[in-house]
C-alpha cells in the first residue's frame, strides 16, 4: 500500500512523525508537509504565487521520504499526487493533528482539508488529531490498531474517516466509539478579543481566543472526546457526488492516474 502522509502544523510536528512512523508498518511511506505552520487553512490551494518544493535529508523515520512544500495541506496533497510521487498513492493520511477536529471546527481543519483534496482525485483518506497540549499516551497505544480496523470497513468515495484520540493517560482512555456523528457546535469556542496595539489611522486590531468546550450531545465526536472515548466518525463532502469505485472521475493532469 502507498501511503502519502501530510498535516497542517508541518514537517517538524510531533503528530506526523508519529504518523509516519506507524503508516511505515502499513505500507510504503511518503511524507510531504508544509514547511511552516498551516492550521484552519481548510482546503486553500496557493494560487497567486509561487510553491517551492524541497526533499528533507533528515526525516526522523528512516526509510521515509519527504518533502516539505512552501504552501497548505491541499497543496502538498495535489501536488504529492501530480508531480512528487512516481505512483499515485492508495490512500492519504492528514496528521496527527494538534488540536481536535470535531464539531463546526472541521471546517476551517487543513488538516480534513487535505483529505477533501484527496477525494477530488478519487483517492481515500483519513483525518487523525488529538488534545492541542500534546498528550500522545492514548495516540501511542491505539494508533495503529485502530488504524487497522478502519482499514477494513467500507467508505463511500465521497467520505474520509475522521479520527480523534482523547488527550488522556492511556488508564483513563475508556475506549472506540464508532459512527459519532458531527456536533452542531464548537469544541474550540473561539472569540476575537481586543488586543493592545495602537494605529494612527484608528484601526483596532484583534486576535482569536479560544477555549475548550465542556458541552456536547449523546452520540457526536465532542461528547466522545470529553468523556475520554476515541471518536471515530465519517465527514461527507459537500461538492464530491456518491459513486462507485469504477465511475470516479479524476481531475487534472496527473502524470501516474490510472487509464
Amino acid at each position: 500500500m502507498r501511503i502519502l502522509v501530510t498535516n497542517d502544523d508541518g514537517i517538524t510536528a510531533e503528530g506526523i512523525i508519529r504518523l509516519a512512523a506507524m503508516a511505515k508498518q502499513l505500507g510504503k511511506v511518503t511524507v510531504i508537509a508544509p514547511d511552516s505552520q498551516c492550521s484552519a487553512m481548510s482546503q486553500k490551494l496557493t494560487i497567486l504565487t509561487y510553491v517551492d518544493v524541497k526533499k528533507v535529508k533528515d526525516f526522523p523515520i528512516e526509510g521515509v521520504e519527504a518533502y516539505t512544500v512552501s504552501g497548505t495541506p491541499a497543496d502538498c496533497v495535489r501536488l504529492g499526487i501530480d508531480r512528487i510521487m512516481t505512483e499515485r498513492p492508495d490512500i492519504v493520511f492528514s496528521g496527527i493533528n494538534n488540536g481536535y477536529n470535531t464539531g463546526y471546527d472541521i471546517a476551517y481543519s487543513g488538516t480534513i482539508g487535505a483529505t477533501m483534496e484527496a477525494l477530488f482525485a478519487g483517492i481515500p483518506a483519513i483525518a487523525f488529531s488529538t488534545d492541542y497540549r500534546g498528550i500522545f499516551d492514548t495516540v501511542d497505544e491505539y494508533l495503529l490498531k485502530v488504524t487497522e480496523e478502519v482499514l477494513k470497513k467500507p467508505i463511500g468515495c465521497d467520505e474520509i474517516w475522521n479520527l480523534n484520540f482523547p488527550g488522556c493517560p492511556v488508564a483513563d482512555c475508556k475506549g472506540i466509539l464508532w459512527d459519532r456523528t458531527i456536533a452542531q457546535d464548537d469544541f474550540y469556542n473561539n472569540v476575537y478579543t481586543e488586543q493592545p496595539a495602537s494605529f494612527v489611522d484608528g484601526a483596532v486590531r484583534y486576535a482569536i481566543t479560544a477555549e475548550p468546550t465542556e458541552r456536547a450531545y449523546e452520540g457526536t465526536d465532542i461528547k466522545a472526546i470529553l468523556d475520554n472515548y476515541i471518536s471515530i466518525g465519517k465527514v461527507k463532502s459537500t461538492v464530491v457526488t456518491p459513486c462507485a469505485e469504477d465511475k470516479i472521475t479524476y481531475r487534472g493532469k496527473l502524470k501516474n492516474k490510472p487509464v
